[in-house]
């Protein structure tokens, strides 16, 4: 079937983008209808470019094209036309939401090498026992050989006082005061505070 087409009527033209923003801004639903079908594409596009993602892109051009719908009165034509206005606020939207991803990211990754550290440093802890050890040796040629010998009996060997003094051939009050005056004086050596 044919449709006869006038040619002296004029067909109405189609408002421009800037038109339509401001139509939109007046919460024109048809216009918005119009501005949507202009610049989703593009966007779309832009935004899959920045964040590389399709769901993630697909999501953004949506926050994006509610803002144009919430914020269509805050577009000014002097400053420039109304598709780089819709893409602007595209590629910042994008940018933010790349940002805010590898912010994410990289609090997972802290968190994940928190749980990896041990809780103290092993080498640390090697260099503090091996200086604590030396220390404790240079204490124990301090001492007299009575006193080294309860000492190593009783506290490195594990004996009780009765066993030191069987073992050295002493009386048991004899040893008791060599072990009193050895750890004092072991103590005084090593600095430590009562």
């Amino acid at each position: 079937m044919r449709v006869a087409v006038r040619l002296d009527e004029a067909a109405e033209p189609e408002p421009d983008l800037q038109e339509l923003l401001v139509r939109v801004a007046r919460g024109d639903q048809d216009a918005f209808s119009r501005v949507y079908d202009a610049v989703s594409g593009p966007l779309l596009g832009l935004v899959r470019s920045v964040l590389r993602d399709p769901a993630q892109s697909e999501e953004v051009a949506q926050e994006v094209l509610v803002e144009v719908w919430r914020t269509a009165a805050r577009f000014q034509p002097a400053r420039g036309s109304a598709m780089t206005w819709v893409m602007t606020l595209g590629h910042r939207r994008a940018v933010d939401r790349v940002r805010s991803s590898q912010a994410s990211a990289d609090r997972e990754h802290k968190a994940a090498l928190l749980d990896q550290t041990p809780a103290f440093d092993e080498v640390v802890e090697q260099v503090e026992a091996r200086l604590e050890r030396e220390q404790v040796r240079r204490c124990m040629r301090g001492l007299t050989e009575l006193q080294r010998q309860s000492v190593t009996l009783a506290y490195y060997r594990g004996f009780t006082y009765r066993e030191v003094a069987e073992l050295l051939a002493l009386p048991l009050g004899t040893v008791k005061t060599r072990l009193r005056d050895g750890l004092i004086r072991l103590r005084d050596c090593l600095g430590v505070s009562v």
